[in-house]
């Protein structure tokens, strides 16, 4: 009997188990497709950076950094006067320059006036006195060639009266020669000469000059001061970079972007975007940029069969609207 009862007792423990296991399973299979209607596919959210345009303010003059304008942070207008570049180098070649300039000047000046009143009436003279000898030469061989022909005199001596007017004829012509040159000045071609050298001491003076129109450094643009390079007193090179000025009016969204997902953002396509830093602030931008970033920026298969190296792509996107308080570094999210 004992027996019989004790059977009787496992059976009905194993009958109560397995309704518990089947209540159990029955649960959990109810929890699981609840769970699998309520699973929702996560959203795909992209983060992008606000950025802008930034121009470098740099000069042609080396020297030291005399004054700065402005500070970090200060708004400036194209035109503005930003800072001061001071060399007493280029001071010095200044008035070099200009002291060859004049020293030219007085060379073309002197080349296009020609000869000194005083030289030209000293060459007139020697000029007359040549005429006035030859003038007495040829009476003189006039004379002795009417004594020849009557027989006074020999031939040797009215030889000698011709050779005596052959030379100061001569000399008369030459003395005219002097004369002429003179009156006329200096040659055109020593007239050119100075001139070039003339132009050419303009062009220096003038090329220092720009330099030192550099040493007041002008914005070139509207846009908002985002870092200054060197401190006051400080010396600089030609060309080094004193500032940096972000136009602020022209920024734009800069998005990494799986080449698989490009399709959903084509060229001028317009999307929405969320501003975290402007409390979630919503804004339409559109695309106006793609372009690959290079082999570096390449999402490699985990697959060794089937699976293909994904390049990520630049996507950059610009607001339709000038978006307010909007900086450079900002994230901007894209769903």
């Amino acid at each position: 009997m004992e027996t019989e009862e004790q059977k009787t007792i496992i059976k009905k423990k194993d009958k109560a188990l397995l309704a518990a296991l089947a209540v159990f399973a029955i649960v959990m299979a109810g929890i699981g497709i609840v769970g699998i209607l309520l699973i929702k596919a996560p959203d795909t959210t992209t983060q992008g950076q606000a950025d802008c345009d930034a121009v470098r303010v740099s000069g042609k003059l080396p020297g030291r950094v005399e004054a700065i304008y402005v500070k970090a942070g200060d708004t400036v207008h194209k035109g503005d006067t930003l800072a001061k570049v001071y060399s007493s180098t280029v001071d010095a070649k200044l008035y070099q320059a200009q002291a060859m300039q004049q020293a030219a000047n007085s060379q073309e000046q002197k080349a296009e006036r020609g000869t000194r009143d005083e030289l030209k009436k000293g060459a007139y003279n020697v000029w007359q006195q040549a005429l006035a000898a030859q003038t007495i030469a040829q009476k003189t061989f006039t004379r002795m060639q009417n004594l020849y022909d009557q027989g006074v005199v020999t031939e040797q001596k009215r030889d000698e009266a011709r050779a005596a007017l052959d030379a100061a004829t001569a000399q008369a012509q030459a003395a005219k020669s002097q004369y002429d040159m003179a009156v006329r000045g200096a040659q055109q071609e020593d007239k050119t000469a100075a001139r070039s050298m003339a132009n050419a001491a303009h062009g220096s003076v003038m090329e220092v000059q720009s330099l030192l129109e550099d040493q007041y450094l002008l914005a070139p643009c509207d846009g908002e001061v985002s870092e200054i390079y060197p401190q006051e007193g400080e010396l600089v090179a030609m060309g080094t970079p004193i500032m940096s000025i972000s136009r602020l009016d022209d920024m734009w969204v800069s998005f990494s972007v799986r080449e698989e997902k490009l399709k959903d953002l084509p060229m001028g396509k317009e999307v929405k975007v969320t501003i975290p830093a402007l409390d979630n602030k919503e804004t339409q931008m559109e695309v106006y940029y793609i372009h690959d970033m290079g082999s570096y920026a390449v999402w490699q298969a985990t697959k060794a069969y089937g699976g293909y190296d994904s390049k990520t792509f630049e996507v950059k996107m610009r607001p339709k609207e000038k978006v307010e308080n909007l900086r450079p570094g900002m994230s901007v999210l894209l769903k």
